[in-house]
């Protein structure tokens, strides 16, 4: 078996009037992300990371946000239908750790259901899904609250 490393990174803006999905969770607050699909940045960061480790290009290749098909898409389907293609490589998922910079709301309380929501997205036992937060200490555009990031390395095995 041969190991593989992909890492993916996203962000988006916040802005009202939209729901804030991270992880394909739903977390209560006054302010979304803005983007084609539902712009969960997390779920976006691990599609790429794991499209990075099997070779296979980048979550805009795949998902244009120029094509309608995937307006107000379920980021966690997009996931599962790139899983797909992965696993069609004969590439499976090995583990996944993710980091979430935002300022609010906190992330601690929706953890565990992030990193189960993204477990059975990928077919993964809980405990290779790991997902951190931190803040941008009031600097930059995550500091002052415009927006969320996230960051994720995907590791994969293939048979030699």
């Amino acid at each position: 078996m041969t190991t593989l490393t992909g890492i993916g990174y996203d962000s988006h803006r916040l802005t009202d009037g939209r729901k804030l999905i991270l992880g394909g969770v739903e977390i209560p607050g006054d302010r979304g992300l803005d983007g084609h699909s539902d712009a969960d940045v997390l779920t976006h960061a691990v599609i790429d990371a794991l499209l990075g480790a099997a070779g296979l290009g980048d979550i805009g290749e795949h998902f244009p946000d120029t094509d309608e098909r995937y307006r107000d898409a379920d980021s966690i389907e997009l996931l599962e239908t790139v899983l797909t293609r992965v696993v069609a490589q004969g590439i499976e998922p090995v583990n996944v750790d993710a980091t979430v910079v935002m300022e609010r709301p906190k992330l601690a309380p929706h953890r565990e259901a992030i990193r189960e929501r993204l477990a059975v997205a990928l077919g993964l036992a809980i405990g290779r899904v790991n997902v951190k937060a931190t803040t941008g200490e009031g600097m930059g555009f995550v500091g002052r609250g415009e927006g969320v990031t996230a960051l994720a390395v995907v590791s994969v095995r293939i048979a030699d």
